[in-house]
Protein backbone atom coordinates (compact mmCIF):
# COMPACT_ATOMS: atom_id res chain seq x y z
CA UNK A 1 0.00 0.00 0.00
CA UNK A 2 2.50 2.65 -1.73
CA UNK A 3 1.71 5.96 0.18
CA UNK A 4 2.05 8.44 -2.69
CA UNK A 5 0.75 12.01 -1.84
CA UNK A 6 -0.17 15.56 -3.44
CA UNK A 7 1.15 18.85 -2.45
CA UNK A 8 1.36 22.36 -2.36
CA UNK A 9 4.29 22.71 -4.98
CA UNK A 10 6.67 25.81 -5.40
CA UNK A 11 7.58 26.01 -9.07
CA UNK A 12 8.99 28.41 -11.52
CA UNK A 13 6.36 31.32 -13.23
CA UNK A 14 5.95 30.05 -16.69
CA UNK A 15 8.49 32.72 -18.62
CA UNK A 16 11.00 31.56 -16.18
CA UNK A 17 10.96 27.79 -16.09
CA UNK A 18 12.94 27.21 -19.42
CA UNK A 19 15.59 29.47 -17.31
CA UNK A 20 15.39 28.06 -14.35
CA UNK A 21 15.26 24.36 -15.43
CA UNK A 22 18.76 22.37 -14.14
CA UNK A 23 20.12 19.00 -14.94
CA UNK A 24 20.81 17.58 -11.66
CA UNK A 25 23.41 18.82 -9.23
CA UNK A 26 25.77 15.63 -9.32
CA UNK A 27 25.88 15.37 -13.48
CA UNK A 28 28.64 18.10 -13.07
CA UNK A 29 31.98 18.50 -11.65
CA UNK A 30 32.95 21.70 -9.56
CA UNK A 31 34.41 23.22 -12.69
CA UNK A 32 31.91 22.45 -15.13
CA UNK A 33 29.10 23.68 -13.06
CA UNK A 34 30.53 26.79 -12.18
CA UNK A 35 30.99 27.53 -16.02
CA UNK A 36 27.25 26.50 -16.26
CA UNK A 37 26.06 29.29 -13.85
CA UNK A 38 28.62 31.46 -15.12
CA UNK A 39 26.67 31.37 -18.27
CA UNK A 40 23.09 30.76 -17.07
CA UNK A 41 23.04 32.52 -13.50
CA UNK A 42 19.58 32.11 -13.27
CA UNK A 43 19.76 28.22 -13.45
CA UNK A 44 18.61 25.99 -10.53
CA UNK A 45 22.34 25.09 -10.71
CA UNK A 46 23.27 28.04 -8.95
CA UNK A 47 21.24 26.90 -5.40
CA UNK A 48 21.80 23.30 -6.33
CA UNK A 49 25.59 23.89 -6.00
CA UNK A 50 25.89 27.05 -4.38
CA UNK A 51 30.05 27.00 -4.34
CA UNK A 52 29.65 28.36 -7.59
CA UNK A 53 29.07 31.06 -5.50
CA UNK A 54 32.67 31.57 -4.22
CA UNK A 55 36.25 31.54 -5.66
CA UNK A 56 37.92 28.00 -5.15
CA UNK A 57 39.55 28.67 -2.11
CA UNK A 58 36.02 28.01 -0.39
CA UNK A 59 35.36 24.14 0.15
CA UNK A 60 32.65 22.75 -1.34
CA UNK A 61 30.82 21.92 1.65
CA UNK A 62 31.80 25.09 3.79
CA UNK A 63 29.06 26.17 5.76
CA UNK A 64 28.85 29.33 3.64
CA UNK A 65 27.97 27.14 0.82
CA UNK A 66 24.65 25.63 2.25
CA UNK A 67 24.09 29.79 3.81
CA UNK A 68 24.45 30.86 0.85
CA UNK A 69 22.08 28.18 -1.22
CA UNK A 70 19.71 28.94 1.10
CA UNK A 71 19.81 32.50 0.84
CA UNK A 72 19.29 32.46 -2.40
CA UNK A 73 16.64 30.24 -2.71
CA UNK A 74 14.77 33.11 -0.30
CA UNK A 75 16.07 36.12 -2.46
CA UNK A 76 14.52 33.83 -5.85
CA UNK A 77 10.48 33.78 -4.17
CA UNK A 78 10.99 37.23 -3.31
CA UNK A 79 12.02 38.44 -6.41
CA UNK A 80 8.84 36.52 -7.98
CA UNK A 81 11.18 34.00 -9.56
CA UNK A 82 8.71 31.16 -8.36
CA UNK A 83 5.02 31.02 -7.43
CA UNK A 84 3.65 28.87 -4.69
CA UNK A 85 -0.05 27.09 -5.26
CA UNK A 86 -2.05 26.95 -2.90
CA UNK A 87 -3.49 23.86 -2.50
CA UNK A 88 -2.20 20.13 -2.53
CA UNK A 89 -2.09 18.63 -6.12
CA UNK A 90 -0.32 16.47 -8.06
CA UNK A 91 1.60 17.38 -11.41
CA UNK A 92 2.60 15.68 -14.74
CA UNK A 93 5.89 15.80 -16.15
CA UNK A 94 6.43 15.05 -19.73
CA UNK A 95 10.09 14.78 -21.49
CA UNK A 96 10.27 13.94 -24.84
CA UNK A 97 13.61 12.68 -26.25
CA UNK A 98 14.59 11.48 -29.87
CA UNK A 99 10.72 11.49 -30.26
CA UNK A 100 10.24 9.11 -27.18
CA UNK A 101 8.01 10.38 -24.72
CA UNK A 102 7.67 9.48 -20.83
CA UNK A 103 4.93 10.82 -18.47
CA UNK A 104 5.71 11.09 -14.59
CA UNK A 105 3.12 11.43 -11.85
CA UNK A 106 4.97 14.48 -9.46
CA UNK A 107 4.12 13.84 -5.79
CA UNK A 108 5.55 13.12 -2.47
CA UNK A 109 6.41 9.19 -1.63
CA UNK A 110 6.00 8.25 2.36
CA UNK A 111 9.93 8.15 4.33
CA UNK A 112 7.96 5.13 6.04
CA UNK A 113 7.47 3.48 2.70
CA UNK A 114 11.27 3.86 1.99
CA UNK A 115 12.06 2.18 5.44
CA UNK A 116 9.68 -0.75 5.05
CA UNK A 117 10.80 -1.42 1.26
CA UNK A 118 7.38 -0.74 -0.08
CA UNK A 119 9.88 1.83 -2.20
CA UNK A 120 12.57 -0.74 -3.37
CA UNK A 121 15.80 -0.12 -3.49
CA UNK A 122 18.42 -1.74 -6.15
CA UNK A 123 21.85 0.63 -4.87
CA UNK A 124 23.65 0.63 -1.69
CA UNK A 125 24.27 4.10 -0.85
CA UNK A 126 27.47 5.83 0.44
CA UNK A 127 26.98 7.83 3.90
CA UNK A 128 29.57 10.13 2.65
CA UNK A 129 27.80 11.43 -0.70
CA UNK A 130 24.52 11.03 1.46
CA UNK A 131 25.58 14.36 3.84
CA UNK A 132 26.15 16.90 1.36
CA UNK A 133 22.72 16.92 0.20
CA UNK A 134 21.23 16.49 3.75
CA UNK A 135 22.56 19.48 4.74
CA UNK A 136 21.31 20.94 1.40
CA UNK A 137 17.89 19.76 1.95
CA UNK A 138 17.95 20.87 5.91
CA UNK A 139 19.31 24.70 4.91
CA UNK A 140 16.73 24.98 2.47
CA UNK A 141 13.87 23.33 4.54
CA UNK A 142 12.92 22.21 0.69
CA UNK A 143 13.43 19.14 -1.26
CA UNK A 144 14.80 20.70 -5.09
CA UNK A 145 15.52 17.85 -7.06
CA UNK A 146 13.08 14.97 -7.61
CA UNK A 147 13.99 11.15 -6.67
CA UNK A 148 13.04 8.81 -9.99
CA UNK A 149 10.43 6.08 -9.28
CA UNK A 150 8.80 3.66 -11.19
CA UNK A 151 5.71 1.93 -11.17
CA UNK A 152 4.10 -0.79 -13.11
CA UNK A 153 1.71 0.58 -15.54
CA UNK A 154 -1.77 1.50 -14.09
CA UNK A 155 -5.03 1.80 -16.31
CA UNK A 156 -6.63 4.61 -14.17
CA UNK A 157 -3.42 6.39 -13.70
CA UNK A 158 -2.82 6.38 -17.85
CA UNK A 159 -6.45 7.39 -18.38
CA UNK A 160 -6.02 10.65 -15.96
CA UNK A 161 -3.02 11.12 -17.63
CA UNK A 162 -4.34 10.98 -21.57
CA UNK A 163 -7.16 13.28 -20.24
CA UNK A 164 -4.93 15.87 -18.25
CA UNK A 165 -2.85 16.50 -21.24
CA UNK A 166 -5.74 17.41 -23.24
CA UNK A 167 -5.20 21.11 -21.53
CA UNK A 168 -2.84 23.48 -21.84
CA UNK A 169 0.50 22.76 -20.42
CA UNK A 170 2.50 24.71 -17.77
CA UNK A 171 5.27 24.78 -19.04
CA UNK A 172 6.43 23.61 -22.65
CA UNK A 173 9.93 24.32 -24.04
CA UNK A 174 12.91 22.65 -25.45
CA UNK A 175 16.47 22.66 -23.77
CA UNK A 176 19.56 23.27 -24.71
CA UNK A 177 19.76 19.29 -25.23
CA UNK A 178 16.78 19.24 -27.40
CA UNK A 179 14.84 17.72 -24.63
CA UNK A 180 11.50 19.30 -24.58
CA UNK A 181 9.62 19.40 -21.00
CA UNK A 182 5.98 19.69 -20.32
CA UNK A 183 4.10 19.92 -17.05
CA UNK A 184 0.15 20.05 -15.99
CA UNK A 185 -1.07 20.50 -12.91
CA UNK A 186 -4.03 17.98 -11.20
CA UNK A 187 -6.18 19.64 -9.36
CA UNK A 188 -9.30 17.91 -9.56
CA UNK A 189 -10.94 16.33 -6.53
CA UNK A 190 -11.66 12.84 -8.40
CA UNK A 191 -8.71 12.66 -10.20
CA UNK A 192 -6.98 13.38 -6.80
CA UNK A 193 -8.49 10.55 -5.68
CA UNK A 194 -8.49 7.81 -8.10
CA UNK A 195 -4.24 8.12 -8.11
CA UNK A 196 -3.97 8.30 -4.67
CA UNK A 197 -5.86 5.49 -4.52
CA UNK A 198 -4.38 3.26 -7.32
CA UNK A 199 -1.15 4.28 -5.93
CA UNK A 200 -2.69 2.59 -2.57
CA UNK A 201 -2.92 -0.44 -4.11
CA UNK A 202 0.04 -1.06 -5.30
CA UNK A 203 2.68 -2.80 -2.82
CA UNK A 204 6.11 -2.16 -4.86
CA UNK A 205 7.61 1.49 -5.65
CA UNK A 206 11.02 1.15 -7.43
CA UNK A 207 13.28 3.69 -7.02
CA UNK A 208 15.02 4.05 -10.85
CA UNK A 209 17.42 7.07 -10.36
CA UNK A 210 18.47 8.65 -7.26
CA UNK A 211 19.04 6.45 -4.33
CA UNK A 212 21.69 8.99 -2.95
CA UNK A 213 18.67 11.72 -3.15
CA UNK A 214 16.15 9.69 -1.36
CA UNK A 215 18.85 8.29 1.10
CA UNK A 216 19.16 12.16 1.69
CA UNK A 217 15.45 12.95 2.11
CA UNK A 218 14.78 10.21 4.24
CA UNK A 219 17.71 11.33 6.92
CA UNK A 220 16.22 14.87 6.77
CA UNK A 221 12.84 13.69 7.88
CA UNK A 222 13.62 11.31 10.36
CA UNK A 223 15.66 14.31 11.97
CA UNK A 224 12.79 16.49 11.75
CA UNK A 225 10.54 13.82 13.05
CA UNK A 226 13.49 13.79 16.03
CA UNK A 227 13.23 17.63 16.91
CA UNK A 228 9.35 17.48 16.81
CA UNK A 229 8.52 13.96 18.83
CA UNK A 230 4.57 15.24 18.80
CA UNK A 231 4.47 14.94 14.99
CA UNK A 232 1.51 13.30 13.87
CA UNK A 233 2.93 12.11 10.15
CA UNK A 234 0.84 14.31 8.08
CA UNK A 235 3.64 16.73 8.44
CA UNK A 236 5.57 17.31 5.07
CA UNK A 237 8.72 16.56 6.56
CA UNK A 238 7.21 12.88 6.50
CA UNK A 239 7.21 12.75 2.23
CA UNK A 240 9.84 13.61 -0.20
CA UNK A 241 9.90 14.21 -3.80
CA UNK A 242 9.33 12.02 -6.52
CA UNK A 243 8.65 11.93 -10.36
CA UNK A 244 6.73 8.39 -10.90
CA UNK A 245 7.02 6.70 -13.96
CA UNK A 246 5.45 3.83 -15.36
CA UNK A 247 7.52 1.19 -16.54
CA UNK A 248 6.13 0.60 -20.28
CA UNK A 249 7.16 4.08 -20.63
CA UNK A 250 11.08 4.39 -19.38
CA UNK A 251 14.22 3.41 -21.29
CA UNK A 252 17.17 2.19 -19.74
CA UNK A 253 20.01 2.58 -21.81
CA UNK A 254 23.60 0.98 -21.91
CA UNK A 255 26.27 1.22 -18.90
CA UNK A 256 29.70 0.13 -20.58
CA UNK A 257 32.78 -0.77 -19.24
CA UNK A 258 36.34 0.55 -20.41
CA UNK A 259 39.36 -1.00 -18.96
CA UNK A 260 43.05 0.78 -18.85
CA UNK A 261 45.17 -2.15 -19.48
CA UNK A 262 44.99 -5.97 -20.44
CA UNK A 263 46.69 -6.98 -16.82
CA UNK A 264 50.30 -8.06 -19.10
CA UNK A 265 48.51 -9.59 -21.78
CA UNK A 266 49.04 -8.67 -25.37
CA UNK A 267 46.35 -8.14 -27.25
CA UNK A 268 46.51 -11.10 -29.28
CA UNK A 269 46.43 -13.20 -25.93
CA UNK A 270 43.68 -11.33 -24.55
CA UNK A 271 41.49 -11.65 -27.66
CA UNK A 272 42.37 -16.39 -27.09
CA UNK A 273 40.90 -15.95 -24.02
CA UNK A 274 38.35 -14.24 -24.51
CA UNK A 275 37.29 -16.77 -27.39
CA UNK A 276 37.90 -19.36 -24.71
CA UNK A 277 34.70 -18.08 -22.71
CA UNK A 278 32.50 -16.50 -25.69
CA UNK A 279 31.30 -16.82 -29.02
CA UNK A 280 33.20 -14.21 -30.88
CA UNK A 281 32.76 -12.82 -34.32
CA UNK A 282 35.17 -10.04 -35.48
CA UNK A 283 32.39 -7.63 -36.78
CA UNK A 284 33.28 -5.15 -39.86
CA UNK A 285 32.78 -1.85 -38.16
CA UNK A 286 31.19 -0.26 -34.68
CA UNK A 287 28.04 -2.19 -33.67
CA UNK A 288 25.98 -2.40 -30.41
CA UNK A 289 24.85 -5.60 -29.32
CA UNK A 290 21.79 -6.96 -30.04
CA UNK A 291 20.22 -8.65 -27.54
CA UNK A 292 20.30 -10.16 -23.74
CA UNK A 293 23.47 -12.10 -23.44
CA UNK A 294 25.27 -10.55 -26.30
CA UNK A 295 28.34 -7.39 -25.38
CA UNK A 296 30.56 -6.07 -28.18
CA UNK A 297 34.24 -5.32 -27.92
CA UNK A 298 36.86 -2.76 -29.40
CA UNK A 299 40.22 -4.24 -29.02
CA UNK A 300 43.27 -3.28 -30.91
CA UNK A 301 41.23 -1.00 -33.45
CA UNK A 302 38.28 -4.14 -34.59
CA UNK A 303 35.43 -4.53 -32.94
CA UNK A 304 34.10 -7.94 -32.07
CA UNK A 305 30.88 -9.37 -31.09
CA UNK A 306 30.55 -11.68 -28.56
CA UNK A 307 27.54 -14.07 -27.31
CA UNK A 308 27.37 -15.07 -23.43
CA UNK A 309 26.09 -18.57 -22.88
CA UNK A 310 24.53 -18.14 -19.24
CA UNK A 311 22.77 -15.10 -18.78
CA UNK A 312 19.39 -17.26 -18.07
CA UNK A 313 20.43 -18.04 -14.51
CA UNK A 314 17.70 -17.93 -11.38
CA UNK A 315 19.36 -15.47 -9.58
CA UNK A 316 18.24 -12.25 -11.26
CA UNK A 317 21.60 -10.85 -10.06
CA UNK A 318 23.91 -13.57 -11.59
CA UNK A 319 22.11 -13.38 -14.53
CA UNK A 320 22.72 -9.72 -15.39
CA UNK A 321 24.42 -9.44 -18.45
CA UNK A 322 26.89 -7.16 -16.33
CA UNK A 323 27.54 -9.68 -13.36
CA UNK A 324 28.37 -12.37 -16.25
CA UNK A 325 30.81 -10.17 -17.93
CA UNK A 326 32.81 -9.34 -14.19
CA UNK A 327 32.43 -12.79 -12.94
CA UNK A 328 33.47 -14.69 -16.21
CA UNK A 329 36.28 -11.80 -17.55
CA UNK A 330 36.85 -9.04 -15.78
CA UNK A 331 37.88 -10.26 -12.49
CA UNK A 332 39.35 -13.79 -13.22
CA UNK A 333 41.04 -12.87 -16.73
CA UNK A 334 41.93 -9.02 -16.23
CA UNK A 335 41.38 -9.02 -12.71
CA UNK A 336 39.14 -6.70 -11.69
CA UNK A 337 37.97 -7.40 -8.33
CA UNK A 338 35.99 -4.36 -7.01
CA UNK A 339 34.71 -2.41 -9.81
CA UNK A 340 33.36 0.00 -6.94
CA UNK A 341 37.53 0.73 -5.89
CA UNK A 342 39.61 -0.26 -8.82
CA UNK A 343 41.27 2.11 -10.30
CA UNK A 344 41.36 0.20 -14.09
CA UNK A 345 38.07 0.22 -15.20
CA UNK A 346 35.80 2.89 -15.86
CA UNK A 347 31.98 3.67 -17.11
CA UNK A 348 31.19 5.14 -19.82
CA UNK A 349 26.88 6.16 -19.88
CA UNK A 350 25.21 5.14 -23.56
CA UNK A 351 24.54 8.76 -23.92
CA UNK A 352 27.97 9.23 -25.41
CA UNK A 353 27.86 6.00 -27.93
CA UNK A 354 30.17 3.92 -29.09
CA UNK A 355 32.99 6.87 -30.53
CA UNK A 356 33.25 7.93 -26.70
CA UNK A 357 34.75 3.46 -26.23
CA UNK A 358 36.47 3.96 -29.41
CA UNK A 359 38.01 7.88 -28.49
CA UNK A 360 38.50 5.92 -24.80
CA UNK A 361 40.52 2.65 -26.29
CA UNK A 362 42.83 4.78 -28.37
CA UNK A 363 43.79 7.24 -25.68
CA UNK A 364 43.83 6.30 -22.26
CA UNK A 365 42.77 2.47 -21.94
CA UNK A 366 43.28 -1.04 -23.83
CA UNK A 367 39.70 -2.45 -23.98
CA UNK A 368 36.22 -1.23 -24.25
CA UNK A 369 32.90 -3.32 -23.58
CA UNK A 370 29.81 -2.20 -25.03
CA UNK A 371 27.30 -3.52 -23.16
CA UNK A 372 22.99 -4.32 -24.04
CA UNK A 373 20.75 -2.20 -21.69
CA UNK A 374 19.56 -4.08 -18.45
CA UNK A 375 15.61 -4.26 -18.83
CA UNK A 376 13.55 -2.40 -16.31
CA UNK A 377 11.97 -5.77 -15.66
CA UNK A 378 15.74 -7.11 -14.68
CA UNK A 379 15.80 -4.15 -12.13
CA UNK A 380 12.25 -4.95 -10.71
CA UNK A 381 13.45 -8.54 -10.41
CA UNK A 382 16.48 -7.87 -8.56
CA UNK A 383 14.78 -5.16 -6.15
CA UNK A 384 11.83 -7.58 -5.82
CA UNK A 385 14.56 -10.00 -4.35
CA UNK A 386 16.06 -7.99 -1.99
CA UNK A 387 19.38 -8.10 -3.68
CA UNK A 388 21.42 -5.08 -5.28
CA UNK A 389 22.82 -4.24 -8.76
CA UNK A 390 26.45 -3.92 -9.45
CA UNK A 391 27.70 -0.59 -9.98
CA UNK A 392 27.01 1.14 -13.02
CA UNK A 393 24.54 -1.53 -14.50
CA UNK A 394 21.67 1.49 -15.52
CA UNK A 395 21.69 4.66 -17.53
CA UNK A 396 18.45 6.49 -17.52
CA UNK A 397 17.79 8.98 -20.12
CA UNK A 398 16.34 11.32 -20.09
CA UNK A 399 17.31 13.39 -16.54
CA UNK A 400 14.91 15.08 -14.60
CA UNK A 401 15.12 18.46 -14.34
CA UNK A 402 15.98 20.00 -10.63
CA UNK A 403 14.10 23.40 -10.00
CA UNK A 404 11.19 22.78 -11.76
CA UNK A 405 9.06 21.43 -8.43
CA UNK A 406 9.67 22.06 -5.07
CA UNK A 407 8.55 20.74 -1.57
CA UNK A 408 8.58 22.78 1.15
CA UNK A 409 8.91 20.62 4.65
Amino acid sequence: MADIKPFACIRPTENMASVIAALPYDVYNRADAKEEVKKHPDSFLAIDRAETQFDDSVDTYDDRVYQKAAELFREWLSQGKFIRDNQPCYYLYELTMDGRVQTGIVACASIDDYQNSIIKKHENTRADKEVDRIRHVDSLSAQTGPIFLAYRANPVIREIVQKTKTQAPLYDFCAEDMITHRAWKIDSENDIFAIKLAFKNMNEIYIADGHHRAASAVKVGLKRREQNPDYDGTEEFNYFLSVLFPDDELMIMDYNRVVKDLNGMTPDAFLAKVKELFSVTELPEAAHPTQKGNFTMFLDRKWYSCQMSDCDQDDPVAGLDVSVLQEKLLQPVLGIGDPKTDQRIDFVGGIRGLKELERRVMTDCAVAFAMYPTAIAELFAVADAGKLMPPKSTWFEPKLRSGLFIHEI
